[in-house]
């Protein structure tokens, strides 16, 4: 029988594991687990600020896109509105220079036009003067030979012939 005091259970050793146990334990919980636990609150205190701190970065940055796109639209507008102010304005002066040049073109037409009917007085001038010479000529070389009433009449008729003829080329 022996080998059953080796089996015995004895009641206040067991006692006594279980209250080691328990002052270990609550010294482990006193001084390595509250400290222990405080520092991964801490830890994820930390964790949670920044990824809250990367979120509100992160909205920042959708709204800073946001207004740089808002700003480049903008811009691109503003750039289409001066890009079709100046076609418009470059097809204006060039409509203002056709204009112009159609106008100086007229204007040197029309000086043209006064300046043929000037020339045209002009010779006009210069051809009933020569007729004038041509007729004095005439009369003093009539006036000097004698004419009877035949060559008379063929002197005028023939002088008719060639002051008509002479106005019809011009017309």
């Amino acid at each position: 029988m022996q080998s059953l005091d080796v089996i015995s259970v004895n009641l206040w050793s067991i006692l006594i594991s279980l209250a080691n146990l328990v002052i270990l334990y609550l010294l482990l919980k006193k001084f390595l687990y509250k400290p222990v636990r405080k520092f991964v609150e801490n830890r994820e205190k930390a964790v949670q600020d920044r990824l809250t701190s990367a979120q509100r970065a992160e909205e920042n940055a959708k709204a800073d896109e946001a207004a740089w796109n808002q700003r480049m639209m903008e811009a691109k507008v503003t750039a289409d509105t001066m890009i079709s102010d100046a076609a418009r304005k470059a097809s204006e002066r060039g409509a203002q220079l056709v204009a112009e040049a159609n106008a100086k073109a007229e204007s040197i037409v029309e000086q043209a036009k006064a300046d043929a009917a000037q020339e045209k007085k002009k010779a006009e001038a210069e051809i009933r003067q020569q007729i004038v010479d041509i007729s004095s000529l005439m009369t003093e070389r009539i006036l000097e030979r004698e004419i009877n009433p035949g060559d008379h009449k063929g002197l005028i008729d023939t002088m008719i012939d060639q002051i008509g003829a002479g106005n019809e080329g011009d017309q």
